[in-house]
């Protein structure tokens, strides 16, 4: 007769954020907004608790592109643009991988622009971080899609003469299913926000608003210095009030079809008039407004969780009709497939 055995829970490993670390000297400048993505990376690998070989790395080119060299994990330096289409295939053949993709505003805004928009299209499970400091770096200082109309740079001595991307628009225009944003330097919040985009499934696109010291130093500083950072961002959570200031006493309501900054207690606004924040709405047209506030008008930048809703994903999709051909059909052989298919040509 066999014995009653104790069955215990099985303990999840606990890892930290070491194990997502290598030896490899880190090779980004001192200061440079990078380190601190790279860290907060590590941290929410750690927190999501997936093993590091059961993970993987994919970036295409510029600074930003070096970051799978310092992972602990399965990497992939690929070509210009080109991380997505990578990272599509990795996650199709093996969709129990967790794959990241790490890019930079001229990687995937420019000559990766249609990869970019189509694996948000697709809704591939993949975690896309778009590092944004509205230059290219690596190739030492050009203008970039996201910089703004009227920089000087090395190829517009006089100023650029075109509008800029924002990330937000394409990413929802594409019919994106996640869309967060966060700064280089509040770490706290960027880890939660690369956690969430993780848990997401589907294309989770975080765009993190980083500093290059070197070719562009500051271009974020109207918005992340400490100063005056509280009265120019809103961190918004998943419903609550959208509530910011230095004595979280001013909100964002609803003003006809804009959204208005206004202070609590004055010009008979009160709490009830302030949004609550719903990034699980399936329409995006409040999303859209959030993630553009502060480009197009005098609101402070959202940063956080903005958009966050269910949707089929590609993979699961593609397996289960995969599934259902063999089960209807059966698995073939190479030789079996070439020859039943009806393009057979016989050559004498």
């Amino acid at each position: 007769m066999m014995e009653n055995i104790d069955i215990k829970e099985v303990e999840v490993p606990a890892y930290q954020s070491k194990d997502y670390k290598n030896g490899s000297n880190v090779r980004w400048c001192p200061g440079c907004g990078d380190h601190a993505i790279l860290n907060c990376l590590q941290k929410a690998m750690a927190e999501l608790h997936i093993p590091p070989h059961e993970t993987v790395v994919v970036s295409g080119i510029g600074c930003s592109s070096r970051l799978p060299y310092y992972m602990n994990t399965y990497g992939f330096h690929s070509i210009h643009g080109r991380a997505p289409a990578i990272a599509t295939g990795v996650k199709v053949a093996n969709p129990q991988l967790s794959v990241w993709v790490v890019t930079g505003d001229g990687d995937s805004l420019a000559i990766g622009g249609n990869h970019f928009i189509h694996a948000i299209r697709r809704n591939i499970d993949l975690n896309i971080i778009l590092f944004n400091n509205k230059i290219y770096g690596l190739t030492k200082g050009q203008y970039s899609p996201t910089s703004d109309r009227g920089f000087v740079s090395k190829t517009s001595p006089y100023g650029t003469v075109e509008d800029p991307f924002h990330p937000a628009e394409l990413c929802l225009g594409a019919r994106g299913t996640f869309f967060g944003r966060a700064i280089d330097v509040d770490m706290k919040s960027q880890t939660d926000l690369l956690v969430n985009a993780a848990r997401h499934k589907g294309a989770s696109v975080v765009e993190v608003l980083q500093n290059c010291v070197i070719f562009n130093d500051g271009i974020h500083k109207n918005i992340t210095d400490r100063t005056w950072r509280a009265e120019r961002t809103i961190l918004l959570k998943q419903g609550e009030k959208m509530l910011f200031g230095t004595e979280n006493n001013q909100g964002i309501v609803a003003d006809g079809w804009r959204l208005k900054a206004v202070t609590i207690g004055e010009d008979g606004y009160t709490m009830e008039d302030v949004l609550v924040h719903d990034a699980s709405c399936q329409d995006n047209t409040l999303h859209l407004k959030l993630a553009t506030m502060g480009y197009v008008d005098n609101l402070p930048v959202a940063l956080g969780v903005i958009r966050n809703v269910a949707a089929p994903t590609y993979d699961e999709s593609y397996q289960k009709q995969l599934d259902t051909v063999r089960q209807k059909k059966g698995k073939k052989t190479f030789t079996e497939f070439l020859l039943s298919s009806p393009n057979v040509w016989e050559v004498k």
